[in-house]
């Protein structure tokens, strides 16, 4: 049998600057690089025409094709992932199994799971991290504490980055890969149709970065770099965007950190895993959770144009400005009294960029339940916003061009009335 490593792709789908593919490509042995469509993941997805899995597909044509131009080749499995290393192992005589760190809790059973399989083969299992800058307990409070308030943990991480260099690895320079040739599946092979979506660009400008503190917040603008997808599926390196970002934003670069901040909650408090507030006291709101209410949220036709709006934006493109992500998730929960957990997972079908931390992260912020949360009396008048934020009415008016006709839904609740019953119903859940 041929003697090779393994390199697992995963959310790191790219040959530049890939921590683990630049270790896996320095070793002795020939790598074999590999990508699994999970089927216990796909299978529990609600449409054929899925967006990520879409991009994922394209991204890993485009990576194929670079890796056969460096020797090698890509080889891409539609299985379990033990399934997989079993049937590799029959195959191959594998030295051993690289892979990047992934944080949530089904990867790390995952990858538990493989750990123990190459234990139980002498295979060995390395694994290196590429999608954050700084993990786990890497960034503590002087008390050696993870924090739990974004400014002061923002403040540490940036000490530390000043006092730290961010080092590339340059994994498209290397080309030690096996000779070996397989097969690529089509997207309708793994059962999914084209979504009809459109991807947004890897590149990011200067000038975008430069004024993004003053831009946004204007969802009719293009002020944001809607990197967001790319850094889910890790078709960009976070090293070369806080290289580009720290001399030119401050702003932008705190974005890059929530980002680490909330994989960092994700690691030190599992239990948002499984479906509690980060703040267990808010367990004990009773929601009113109307489901009439509910999809009348889901469809954009609430009778308030900055919420219809970016509801339909995401229904339309899986895409939706931060801005008014804030907008709607406070109007589903504070307005409607709807289970915030609705929206995550609603949130989490939809949205091409889904990231658990990061939407886990955002829906309990707009509870007040979360860490460094919005105060629960903090209730967003979607009419003001909408007055600041879109004055023009170009972003209403183009995802809701009937705002201004008779045919427009009235609104489902009175603002006033809406925020008087929200403070009435969580003083008394947390008075418990």
């Amino acid at each position: 049998m041929k003697k090779v490593s393994i390199f697992w792709f995963r959310r790191d789908l790219r040959i530049e600057d890939n921590h683990g593919l630049f270790q896996a490509l320095s070793g002795p042995v020939p790598i074999l690089p590999i990508f699994i469509f999970d089927t216990a993941i796909l299978s529990k997805l609600p449409s054929t025409q899925d967006g990520r899995v879409e991009f994922i597909h394209s991204a890993l044509s485009n990576l194929k094709l670079e890796i056969t131009n460096r020797g090698g080749d890509l080889s891409v499995f539609h299985d379990e992932p033990i399934h997989v290393f079993e049937k590799l192992s029959k195959e191959y005589e594998i030295q051993c199994i690289y892979l990047n760190h992934d944080y949530e809790q089904y990867a790390k059973l995952r990858d538990e799971k493989i750990y123990q399989f190459a234990q139980s083969k002498g295979i060995h299992f390395k694994t290196f991290k590429d999608q954050v800058i700084f993990e786990k307990n890497e960034v503590l409070s002087g008390q050696g504490t993870p924090y739990t308030i974004f400014t002061p943990y923002s403040n540490k991480w940036k000490d530390r980055l000043n006092h730290e260099a961010v080092v590339p690895f340059p994994s498209e320079n290397l080309r030690h890969y096996a000779d070996v040739k397989s097969d690529f599946p089509t997207l309708e092979s793994i059962g999914f149709t084209p979504s009809g979506l459109s991807f947004p660009t890897k590149m990011v400008s200067d000038n975008l970065i430069k004024e993004y503190q003053v831009s946004r917040d204007f969802p009719a603008i293009q002020g944001t770099s809607k990197l967001s997808v790319h850094l889910r599926f890790g078709t960009i390196s976070i090293r070369s965007l806080v290289l580009q970002a720290k001399d030119l934003s401050g702003t932008w670069l705190s974005e890059l950190i929530w980002r680490d901040f909330y994989f960092n909650i994700l690691f030190h408090f599992p239990h948002i895993s499984n479906g509690l507030a980060f703040r267990k006291e808010y367990d004990l709101i009773q929601w009113r959770n109307n489901e009439v209410e509910f999809e009348a949220w889901k469809q954009g036709r609430t009778g308030y144009p900055m919420v219809d709006a970016g509801m339909r934006e995401l229904n339309q493109t899986g895409f939706m400005h931060n801005r008014v992500r804030m907008v709607v998730a406070s109007f589903l929960v504070k307005h409607l009294l709807i289970d915030w957990r609705w929206g995550e997972a609603y949130f989490a079908e939809k949205l091409l960029d889904f990231d658990f931390s990061a939407n886990n992260g955002g829906w309990q912020w707009a509870a007040g339940s979360g860490c460094d949360a919005a105060p629960y009396f903090r209730v967003f008048n979607p009419s003001l916003q909408a007055q600041k934020f879109d004055p023009k009415l170009n972003y209403i008016k183009k995802w809701v061009p009937e705002f201004q006709e008779l045919t427009y839904v009235a609104p489902i609740v009175n603002h006033d009335f809406a925020r008087k019953r929200v403070l009435e119903v969580y003083k008394q859940g947390l008075g418990k």
